[in-house]
């Protein structure tokens, strides 16, 4: 008696379970099922190579405060710094930007001519750096949406089943509305970490930002003053040292004095 009754139940438990809701709304509910995985799927890869990406920039930063200036020239600096990075791009946009303003027959100064070039090679890693995010952005804005596309379409099978069977009973209406509540659910798990990934990427990007148009405003400074203008180079700091104990105070004689 009691294995028929556990038998029972585990029948009615996989009758409403989640793939059992899925099956029964058919092609479109697994439709937008896997169009939500794609989207969580693409959301978490693109939050991986980005935060990578922005990392290691930030790390090639402390190699530029450390070692760049500390160069007899910019040509010497670049050769310390990786190649295909921001900051070597940088450099060599630069330094193209002075030789070709030698080759300029008009009166542009050599200012604006490098300060443009630099800030168009500033744009260009600002560019690649959100590559991306505004996938992370569309997620976010339209996959509670696509949910929620997923719920009426659930509500709007229950309530066939309800008007067919001429009674709202549980097991007309319940696989219907648990594939609804399935879809709002997924919904917003897809939507949540996208937004969150969004702002913090964001926000990283807008702080390499900074640190690129500072690196910028020390390579014009540094190319119009003939290399005479360079930043304070960051080092590490050294332990501080304990000082060394006092030694006891001794009489002519050679006794030690008491206190």
């Amino acid at each position: 008696m009691t294995i028929e009754l556990l038998a029972a139940a585990a029948d009615v438990k996989n009758q409403f379970g989640f793939w059992e809701a899925m099956n029964q709304g058919g092609v479109i509910a697994w439709s937008i099922f896997t169009v939500l995985v794609i989207m969580s799927i693409g959301s978490f890869y693109i939050l991986i190579t980005k935060l990578l990406e922005q990392q290691k920039v930030m790390k090639q930063y402390d190699a530029v405060r450390t070692n760049f200036w500390r160069a007899g020239s910019l040509q010497e600096g670049a050769a310390k710094l990786e190649k295909n990075s921001a900051w070597r791009q940088l450099v060599d946009d630069a330094l193209a930007a002075n030789a070709q303003h030698g080759e300029m027959t008009d009166s542009l100064e050599a200012h604006d001519w490098l300060h443009g070039s630099l800030a168009r090679s500033e744009a260009s890693i600002n560019a690649k750096l959100a590559g991306g995010l505004p996938f992370l952005a569309s997620v976010g804005a339209t996959s509670p949406f696509v949910g929620l596309l997923g719920t009426v379409i659930g509500i709007y099978r229950a309530l066939i089943n309800i008007g067919l069977a001429g009674s709202a009973s549980i097991d007309k209406v319940a696989g219907p509305v648990g594939e609804a509540l399935i879809m709002t659910a997924i919904g917003l798990l897809v939507a949540v970490p996208a937004v969150l990934a969004y702002n913090w990427l964001s926000a990283r990007n807008k702080r390499i930002s900074g640190m690129l148009s500072g690196f910028s405003t020390d390579l014009l400074a540094n190319i119009n003053s003939g290399g005479k203008v360079k930043p304070a180079v960051m080092t590490a700091k050294a332990p501080a040292k304990k000082p060394a104990p006092a030694k006891p105070a001794t009489t002519a004689g050679g006794v030690q004095a008491k206190k």
